[in-house]
């Protein structure tokens, strides 16, 4: 059963929050096609409305709005996304995912076109920041004596 990371960024706050999904609320995406807008009541977010802009498999292949359907494919591209060109002119055969959601992709990226009453820091709850774990190290070795 898919499991997906979700990265939903809001363009008015310049932000993106990550979200993991479990199975049930998972199988509500399973199928939707990149460029697609839906309810974010599917994911938990009352009141939103997004877009998915695009993802990676699991293992991390970029999805392509250009390949239709689920598949993984070698095509030719001269621009993103999955190819950035360093010369002007440079193509590439690079393998890409399909731009339909299926178990395969790992991750999801969305962006909020309607937003909703809470705001996403309300939402989604987030990881405490500044909190580091820190590790001693003894280095072995011999003394001299």
């Amino acid at each position: 059963m898919p499991t997906f990371k979700i990265v939903i960024s809001d363009p008015t706050t310049r932000k993106s929050y990550q979200l993991e999904l479990e199975q049930s609320k998972a199988l509500a995406l399973i199928g939707k096609k990149i460029g697609e807008e839906f309810n974010g009541d599917l994911i938990g977010l009352p009141g939103y409305t997004l877009k998915i802009t695009g993802g990676t498999d699991k293992d991390g292949f970029p999805m392509h709005p250009s390949v239709e359907g689920a598949i993984r494919k070698k095509v030719l591209l001269s621009k993103p996304p999955g190819f950035h060109p360093r010369k002007k002119g440079e193509r590439r055969r690079k393998t890409v995912r399909g731009n339909t959601i299926s178990e395969d992709i790992a991750q999801i990226n969305m962006k909020v076109i309607k937003k909703g009453e809470k705001p996403l820091e309300e939402l989604i709850p987030t990881k405490p920041k500044g909190e580091k774990v820190e590790q001693k190290t003894e280095k072995g070795g011999g003394e001299s004596s």
